[in-house]
């Protein structure tokens, strides 16, 4: 048996990169930047106005009693109009392009215009560079708008759009299979009987992969050794990363540690000091009879086999499988923050463990964690109440969590 942290390092061994591809941008949100993006031109790329109103010389301004003749009107995506003559104004749309001799645009709200002429407001206080937004003031032409192993959100997207990227290279996906497992699981169109269950897991994992735009296959499995062993063949053939949910306890049907270690997989860990989540089984594998060049993928195959348990799959898909996903994609964040207790929790197993918790920032904002009371790792119902785990050490011998304490959590 390891520590978590023990399984975290092994975990973290095994980062894996996936090769890169291209796609239209249309598609790219929630996928990760594969090369930085960089501005085609200058942002903004002229002088524009930002507001309604008109464009004048600060020169010109003699205690806001200057006349200015209306010379024409400025809209936006046309070339600048100039005048000759410091008296001279153009009224101006907002996003429009503002010649370099003007050098200030006062708005609509502080002016008035009569009978072609333009008057400012009295005791308006006008400043050079007023309400023009200048162009390069964002960014130059050839500098990094954003770098590469970033998540495309909708902004980003944004950004690209600007620059004329119509295609974007991103980090490739692992192709991964979910494979649930047990005789008393029956598909979710199908009554169970008094004592079956409905397949959830899968769809959970699947739900949480979304995120990152992963779109698994989902399988599943009875507790018959031949169909685990010819599935499993299949699998570790077909795809990059297997996540297995039951089956890997110590029960008299959980097949799935003897099966993968007949067919060649290497066992990195079996069992983790935490609850829930502790038949957790981690192993990977290398097909000798292929080459890397042969493929699209690495030969290196992950298996995050997975306790049946509702709580223990989410649990150790939030605190390893994710963790490990987001840092194969390059992504830096940690994926854990840290909260404090507002109550005493007591748990005297010398096991490491993942409290769940209701997650508010206080009015001096800090993160307070509250503690859900569960029925065990059976108890999915509590998690649509809870916004976290909270992760508390297993070397204390009483047992004993403070109010006040601060530990991680790990949102989902």
């Amino acid at each position: 048996m390891v520590t978590v942290s023990e399984a975290e390092k092994i975990i973290s061994a095994h980062l894996m990169s996936y090769g890169e591809e291209v796609i239209c941008l249309e598609d790219a949100v929630g996928r990760v930047l594969a090369e930085d993006l960089v501005a085609d031109r200058d942002l903004p790329p002229f002088n524009r106005a930002t507001v309604d109103g008109i464009a004048i010389q600060t020169a010109s301004v003699k205690n806001n009693n200057s006349l200015y003749a209306v010379c024409g009107i400025q809209a936006a995506g046309v070339a600048p109009l100039k005048v000759f003559s410091e008296n001279h104004c153009i009224e101006i749309m907002t996003g429009a392009a503002v010649d370099p001799i003007f050098d200030a645009v006062i708005r609509y709200e502080d002016c008035v215009i009569e009978d072609g002429s333009a008057r400012l407001l009295p005791d308006l206080e006008v400043k050079p560079g007023m309400n023009i937004h200048y162009r390069g003031k964002d960014k130059q032409q050839g500098e990094i708008l954003a770098e590469k192993n970033r998540v495309l959100t909708p902004a980003l997207i944004g950004l690209a759009a600007s620059t004329g990227q119509a295609r974007l290279r991103v980090k490739k996906l692992p192709r991964i299979v979910v494979i649930s497992t047990g005789d008393e699981m029956v598909p979710l169109t199908e009554v169970p009987t008094a004592y079956q269950l409905r397949r959830s897991n899968g769809i959970v994992v699947k739900s949480c992969l979304a995120k990152y735009k992963i779109h698994p296959q989902l399988m599943h499995l009875n507790d018959e050794l031949e169909q685990v062993r010819t599935a499993l063949t299949e699998c570790l053939q077909q795809y990059d990363v297997l996540i297995i949910t039951g089956g890997v306890s110590m029960g008299k049907f959980d097949f799935i540690p003897q099966v993968l270690s007949e067919l060649g997989v290497q066992k990195q860990f079996h069992k983790v000091r935490q609850r829930p989540g502790k038949p957790f089984w981690f192993g990977s594998f290398k097909d000798a009879r292929q080459q890397a060049s042969e493929l699209r993928h690495p030969v290196s195959k992950l298996i995050f086999a997975l306790p049946g348990n509702p709580v223990s799959v989410f649990m150790c898909l939030n605190r390893y499988f994710l963790p490990w996903l987001q840092a194969s994609l390059g992504l830096s964040e940690p994926g854990y923050e840290y909260a404090v207790l507002n109550s005493d929790i007591l748990f005297k197993p010398a096991l490491q463990y993942f409290a769940q918790v209701k997650l508010k920032v206080n009015n001096t904002g800090v993160v307070e964690a509250t503690p859900l009371t569960t029925n065990g790792s059976g108890d999915f119902s509590n998690l649509m109440y809870a916004d976290a785990f909270m992760e508390l050490p297993g070397d204390r011998a009483d047992g004993r969590f403070k109010k006040g304490e601060c530990f991680k959590v790990w949102r989902f």
